[in-house]
């Protein structure tokens, strides 16, 4: 029996969301780093009587060199590089995860539909984020007038950007188009988008009644890595 045939594993972890890792966690104490420990020490056990057996515990040393190195590159695996999830559906960057709808509501009713989806419209933080906006919106658009709710209002006070989640908005991370906010009338709800426009201030409002499609957004569900295999040549 040779080593090579001992040692070629391949386990599977699943890339599980934060609140089934948060159950898991309550139920037992074993994390997917014990449970790698006790599948490698069970391997190496094994390995270690059947060379016996066999005849071969002087290849031990060279079984014990190749392995430890792999087991500690596997446990590295565990520890960092967790990888984000999201649902089918909805577009993973920068650690959110976006829904950009095909049907259109008002922006009220485009909220509710993002919050029953577990998120809300989305709200713009970076110019790293308006900018992958942006840029996927234009993609999508139909035409110039397919544009998109964001989780921007001043439905509350007249003038007063205001998030969905009660920020104010910060000028320096503002958008709009050269002639907007215009406030006209009853122009409390931002919606972003042009077709054929390269420059980042994609920004308007309107009724809050337009129907349009919307992006929702929800933060990425965190796990481990879905699988990890170690080959012992």
């Amino acid at each position: 029996m040779s080593i090579s045939h001992l040692c070629d594993i391949c386990v599977p972890f699943e890339c599980l969301e934060a609140s089934q890792q948060n159950v898991k966690s309550t139920r037992s104490k074993v994390t997917p780093e014990r449970l790698a420990l006790l599948v490698l020490s069970a391997l190496l056990a094994a390995a270690v009587v059947a060379l016996c057996v066999t005849s071969e515990c002087a290849q031990f040393s060279d079984f014990k060199k190749r392995f430890f190195p792999v087991m500690f590159f596997f446990f590295n695996i565990f520890k960092g590089d967790p990888c984000s999830k999201c649902e089918e559906g909805w577009e993973h960057h920068g650690g959110k995860c976006y829904y950009f709808s095909t049907n259109k509501s008002s922006w009220t009713k485009s909220r509710d539909d993002c919050r029953a989806k577990g998120g809300d419209l989305v709200k713009i933080d970076s110019r790293e984020e308006q900018e992958f906006l942006r840029k996927k919106v234009r993609r999508i658009m139909k035409d110039h007038e397919d544009k998109f709710w964001i989780g921007l209002t001043d439905s509350a006070e007249q003038g007063r950007w205001l998030w969905v989640d009660g920020s104010p908005l910060n000028e320096s991370l503002s958008y709009w188009k050269d002639t907007e906010p215009d406030n006209w009338g009853e122009d409390d709800c931002v919606m972003m988008g042009d077709k054929g426009d390269r420059y980042q201030k994609s920004w308007s409002d309107t009724s809050c009644k337009v129907s349009r499609r919307s992006i929702c957004e929800k933060p990425a569900a965190k796990g481990q890595n879905k699988t990890v295999c170690v080959i012992f040549l």
